[in-house]
């Protein structure tokens, strides 16, 4: 579809704007209902935890596109579906969960006068359908709750509250915030009104200060969560720099993180969920601060900075600015906390200044809007747009923003909200968050670095296409039902920041077709919307930021969250009838494919990827390609200043902020969390968090102190001491009377006795090898590597990690044998530990060595034949139209067949890639299921449930 045909379907739209919209189909086909273009199937939605097997969740013959993965099926079942469980009103279908949502958003955009006639009513409803079925985007959390449900019809993921200086507010902020965390929600608020605790009360007495507030607000949300809310409480604390108690706010958590490193050393249990970290102040809130230009200023030339009382604005102190700059690093690096927002950037880009300052933000820090307010989100998946010859399917994209800007409007008609003065702001200035998903997906699919000019380019072009459409169509529903309530008094500054958007996108440099072709309509939407606005003013009085997209991107089956990169290479996967396996990123081949890359080059390449995780020293991959396959973690992570970049690049064209957190390696220094800070607000960011791994205590999944990395200490003037705790091995001896086994064996010729000893309870306790005659030579050698065996199998060394040290090691007598499980051995040594590995090794442990019976391998072989002949099948499709090939049920039947193969057991893509690497990730485990979780933008989701750790 041409760009003319992008701007006459707009004229179209516009001149039926004085009546209503009038909608046309772009995804669906006229006669036929989205339901009937796909194949359903029933499944089976059974949630273990990983930990111990329990099943925790369970509904069989839940209904859904074969086309959707194990993992999205599972999520919307226990997520979404509503009624309870075991009933007949319980939800089964997501035919039921989509007509629940859209056709309450139809009926109200036809109460409220959206659309023209009916008929354009129900496209809009079949286009809506369409595209959730088809997982081009998904409404946030909030709406799949609760919408066309009888529970209240909350649809906003993110508030922002306010707190004045009074004791009734302070205890209204306690109420209110418990509200937003019995939904599910999270909340932001700015404390800096509250006189410090140098200021004096009425009474004559001294005032107790905003963190002594806060420990009544930590404690209030830790309770809730502990209540059995659907996720942990989420919450954002901010005081402004100028703040006379800054330096004490900034030291919270680092304080409390010195408190459980104590405690831990001691002997309590201080892991994320532990029985004794409930003991510990400010766990349950991020916290920023919210610094000014003036301050940054003062940083940059080595200046005093004036801390200001609340009550009359009086200077309480001068301090040395670069001082408190790195007293502000010094506590991230530590601990993470706080992080920054940019108060004057922010401001700058406020379209509601005549209203009110921007004080504080969500959670996440994505949503910066007006007190008392909230924002309902919702995010596409760019991959939904990217075509097979790597090109962007732009008119769909801009026709696709209108649908979805226009539904999250609607949306705000029928809302309900948690507290009324929320609900009145957010009725007058209607704040809406379109945002994307797989942004680092589409990236690497289309063969461009992450943290590249390129990737750069097209990532600011998309961003600025989205957010020009999404206010251009709000300008046009201006026409059609009223600009937003405070437009009037802010109609200069709102117009004022449009034209800053504009500009920002003249600014664009593209790099490529592709990015060319993205910023030449994104032009079109800023300079046509922009037109339509000063006529008719706009319908919001924001439209988009960007998310983590937990929960919802793996809805969508998207590789990557939000604006992140892809995790890693490698990925967890849950296949079709239970199990799971381990694969490669499917964007990678595609990448391949981009890069010119023949297929044998390509199936090379990704069983090279798949062995090692990573691509370095790939066959036949080219060095400058390295970039292309960065990530957030692995061999070649993305640098700190990548991330940056990235979030500066699109930063301009969105209307609030980015959830992301840019983690740094653990030698970072205290500098190092310097610069970049510094250079957030140089390069115009308006939040900034970082975390430095193992920075935290709470590191699941470690059995015993890691040793930390080489980094530059804190910069403390005292000397600290840490108390060391040494754990050492207990032997385990075997029992007098042991059951053991022996077995004749003969390599190349050599033949020899194993006899192996277990213990009672099982598991192997010992191990004896005879060859040659008693006192030669090999014999003794023989006795010695036997007893050194047991001595490291009684205190505790695995089994495994003896075998993945000898296999494979090749020296003679190496050759034919006689074992009808091992045919073929590379010595004796490798012979024997992979017959104890059949012995004693459960299959799927043995499946991560590669070891396997004569039985497995035979059906190994048919579940591979099964999967080339579905290959052949798809093969055979390939005239097929591209939107009518069922690529899904080809690798439906690969999953069919898959779980023959033992898996890995892992519970996630976070416990795969520490497979990989041999080391912890910092990463919750998920408080319903026990899995692992993975980062999404500053927050954390659990791939095996979706719960996440903060907004949606």
């Amino acid at each position: 579809m041409s760009g003319e045909g992008v701007t006459a379907s707009k004229s179209r739209t516009r001149a039926a704007a004085t009546t209503g919209l009038k909608v046309e189909r772009v995804w669906t086909t006229e006669g036929v209902h989205p339901y009937d273009e796909v194949t359903w199937e029933r499944r089976d939605v059974v949630m273990t935890n990983w930990r111990d097997g329990s099943i925790n969740f369970e509904q069989r013959g839940v209904e859904f596109p074969d086309s959707w993965s194990v993992n999205a099926a599972n999520i919307v079942t226990t997520k979404y579906f509503r009624g309870a469980v075991g009933t007949p009103e319980r939800e089964w279908s997501l035919k039921q969960l989509i007509d629940r949502v859209v056709r309450t958003y139809r009926a109200a955009g036809e109460q409220h006068g959206y659309f023209a006639t009916g008929a354009d009513a129900e496209i809009f409803e079949h286009e809506l359908t369409w595209m959730l079925l088809h997982q081009v985007f998904s409404f946030n959390s909030p709406v799949w709750f609760n919408v066309g449900t009888a529970s209240p019809q909350q649809v906003s993921a993110c508030f922002i509250l306010a707190v004045d200086d009074s004791m009734d507010s302070i205890l209204d902020w306690y109420k209110e915030e418990g509200l937003i965390f019995k939904g599910g929600s999270g909340s932001g608020v700015n404390l800096s009104r509250i006189r410090s605790s140098r200021e004096l009360l009425s009474s004559g007495g001294t005032a107790s200060g905003p963190v002594s507030f806060m420990r009544g607000a930590d404690a209030s949300a830790g309770t809730i969560k502990s209540g059995g809310a659907t996720r942990r409480a989420a919450k954002m604390v901010i005081l402004d720099v100028d703040h006379p108690d800054i330096e004490e706010f900034v030291v919270t958590k680092a304080r409390e993180e010195h408190k459980i490193r104590a405690l831990r050393d001691a002997g309590f249990d201080m892991d994320l969920g532990g029985s004794d970290i409930v003991s510990v102040q400010y766990q349950n809130a991020n916290n920023s601060v919210r610094v000014s230009d003036e301050f940054m200023r003062a940083v940059q030339d080595g200046g005093t900075f004036d801390l200001r009382g609340r009550l009359d604005g009086a200077v309480i102190e001068s301090v040395d600015a670069k001082g408190l700059f790195r007293t502000i690093s010094q506590a991230a690096w530590e601990c993470a906390d706080p992080g920054l927002q940019y108060d004057d950037t922010i401001n700058d880009w406020h379209t509601c200044p005549e209203t009110g300052r921007i004080t504080a933000s969500n959670p996440c820090s994505e949503y910066l809007h007006l007190d008392n307010s909230s924002c309902n989100l919702a995010s596409l998946n760019l991959m939904k747009f990217l075509r097979a010859d790597g090109g962007f399917e732009v008119a769909k994209f801009v026709r696709s923003v209108e649908f979805v800007i226009t539904a999250m409007d609607i949306s705000i008609c029928f809302a309900d909200f948690p507290t009324e003065k929320i609900g009145e702001t957010t009725r007058a200035y209607r704040q809406l968050g379109i945002g994307y998903a797989n942004l680092g997906a589409l990236l690497m699919a289309t063969g461009h670095p992450y943290d590249s000019e390129s990737g750069r380019s097209v990532a600011a072009a998309i961003t600025s296409l989205m957010t020009g459409t999404a206010y251009r169509r709000s300008a046009e529903l201006a026409g059609v039902v009223g600009a937003y309530d405070g437009y009037a008094r802010n109609a200069e500054p709102h117009k004022r920041v449009m034209r800053k958007h504009a500009a920002a996108n003249d600014e664009i440099k593209p790099t490529g077709t592709v990015a060319t072709e993205i910023v030449r309509e994104a032009t079109k939407q800023w300079t046509q919307g922009n037109k339509i606005g000063d006529k008719s003013g706009w319908r919001n009085a924001q439209a988009s930021v960007l998310a983590p997209t937990g929960t919802i991107g793996l809805m969508m089956d998207c590789d990557t969250t939000g604006v992140e990169p892809d995790l890693a290479l490698v990925k967890f996967k849950k296949l079709v009838g239970g199990g799971s396996m381990q694969i490669v990123n499917q964007t990678v081949p595609r990448a391949l494919r981009s890069l010119g890359y023949p297929e044998e080059q390509v199936e090379a390449i990704v069983e090279h990827i798949a062995d090692h995780g990573h691509v370095v020293d790939a066959p036949g991959l080219k060095p400058e390609h390295y970039p292309v396959f960065d990530c957030a973690m692995g061999e070649r992570s993305i640098a700190p200043m990548g991330h940056v970049r990235m979030m500066a690049a699109v930063q301009p064209f969105i209307s609030g902020a980015i959830s992301k957190t840019v983690n740094m390696p653990e030698a970072a220094t205290v500098a190092d969390v310097e610069q970049i800070y510094f250079e957030g607000w140089k390069l115009g960011l308006k939040a900034l968090a970082i975390y430095r791994d193992n920075c935290k205590v709470g590191q699941p999944l470690s059995a015993s102190k890691r040793e930390p990395a080489k980094a530059a200490p804190p910069a403390a003037p005292e000397k600290t001491v840490e108390k060391v705790v040494e754990y050492r091995p207990v032997r385990k001896r075997l029992p007098k009377k042991r059951p053991s086994e022996t077995v004749s064996f003969s390599v190349g010729g050599a033949e020899g006795y194993l006899t192996a000893s277990s213990y009672p309870d099982d598991g192997l306790g010992e191990v004896f090898l005879k060859m040659s005659k008693q006192g030669s030579t090999l014999a003794g050698v023989m006795d010695a590597f036997s007893v050194a065996i047991s001595i490291g199998l009684q205190y505790g060394v695995p089994l495994e990690t003896y075998v993945s040290k000898f296999t494979n090691m090749r020296f003679e007598p190496a050759g034919m044998t006689d074992d009808p499980d091992i045919r073929m051995a590379a010595s004796v040594m490798d012979y024997i530990f992979r017959r104890l590995a059949l012995d004693f090794l459960p299959q799927e442990r043995r499946a991560e060595l590669g070891i396997f019976t004569a039985k497995e391998r035979a059906a190994q072989l048919r579940a591979e034949a099964e999967a080339e002949s579905a290959v052949d099948l798809a093969a055979m499709a390939a005239s097929a139209p591209v939107e009518t090939r069922s690529e899904p049920a080809v690798e439906r039947q690969v999953e069919a067949a898959a779980p023959e193969r033992p898996a890995p057991q892992v519970g996630s893509s976070t416990e795969l890639l520490e497979a990989v690497l041999g080391k912890a990730q910092d990463a919750p485990l998920c408080f319903t299921c026990g899995t692992k979780m993975r980062p999404a933008g500053s927050c954390y989701v659990c791939e095996g449930c979706g719960s996440t750790s903060g907004c949606s």
